[in-house]
């Protein structure tokens, strides 16, 4: 399907990935509580609440009160986290915690699409100091993330500075993409939400991947394949010997900027944006 080479005489084109639920199996900032919890940064009460939170995210069954809920509680939670420890710690854990839920037919589609000549861009709600690692660990081209305000102690404030998040993924795209010289038209997008419809609109070949019910729906009428990933293996496991490349570098979009965000938070799916607050994707 993707194993057509690039004409370079044409537009450059790119592939677009969600992350939580469509290139691994699980949320990717509350699979690191448990890491925060031993680093000292939350509590026990706090690692049973996100434990809650991530079985709400994978069963999709949280309502947008609860999803707004979730948002406050979380943007509280990281609150004064110093942002060096938080780096430290997902960089400690980073394979022993995602690299057994990377899901194959998703490291796969990335193989593929850089064989093919495409980018492969992540684009995450998740917190920037998670995101750019699992970039790094996937050999993403360039990543998308939420950012968070960090204060001249070097910790978080609590506020929000770039909400990857809906419609904002979706302009976050064409911005890259004018900077980039990419042909949407030619692009590739993947993501398991509703809430991504948008970004997926603004390529030419959308997929949808492990959609929840209201994304099924939609991709339904408007005739966009399906993909099911249900393998979650090891990156080393898939070929003896494999390693994902490492890009010299994750660009993020001029937009989103350099740097800092929270590796606790997930911006979870809600249609009313809050800006005195926060929360996979």
């Amino acid at each position: 399907m993707l194993c057509v080479v690039e004409n370079h005489s044409l537009p450059r084109t790119a592939a677009f990935f969600d992350l939580d639920k469509t290139v691994i199996a699980k949320s990717s900032a509350l699979t690191f509580s448990k890491s925060f919890y031993h680093g000292g940064l939350i509590n026990r009460r706090a690692v049973l609440r996100t434990a809650y939170t991530q079985f709400v995210f994978l069963a999709g069954g949280a309502d947008h009160d609860q999803m707004e809920r979730m948002r406050k509680y979380l943007s509280a939670l990281c609150k004064g986290w110093n942002v060096e420890q938080v780096r430290e710690i997902v960089a400690e854990t980073l394979h022993d915690l995602i690299d057994p839920i990377i899901y194959d037919e998703a490291a796969s589609l990335i193989e593929e699409h850089h064989t093919a000549g495409r980018d492969v861009v992540i684009v995450s709600s998740s917190g920037a100091e998670v995101v750019e690692p699992i970039g790094e660990l996937l050999g993403a081209d360039r990543v998308v993330a939420t950012r968070m305000v960090v204060g001249d102690d070097g910790c978080f404030t609590g506020e929000v500075e770039y909400y990857a998040y809906g419609p904002t993924k979706a302009e976050a795209v064409k911005e890259l993409a004018a900077s980039e010289g990419y042909d949407l038209e030619r692009c590739y997008a993947y993501s398991d939400s509703v809430t991504d419809v948008p970004m997926l609109e603004a390529v030419g070949h959308p997929y949808a991947v492990n959609p929840d019910r209201t994304l099924r729906r939609e991709a339904s009428s408007r005739g966009w394949p399906v993909l099911v990933f249900n393998r979650p293996v090891r990156l080393k496991q898939r070929i003896p010997g494999f390693t994902m490349p490492a890009r010299p570098a994750l660009l993020a979009v001029a937009a989103v900027g350099a740097a800092a965000a929270t590796a606790g938070l997930v911006w979870y799916a809600s249609r009313r944006r809050s800006t005195d607050s926060f929360a996979r994707i």
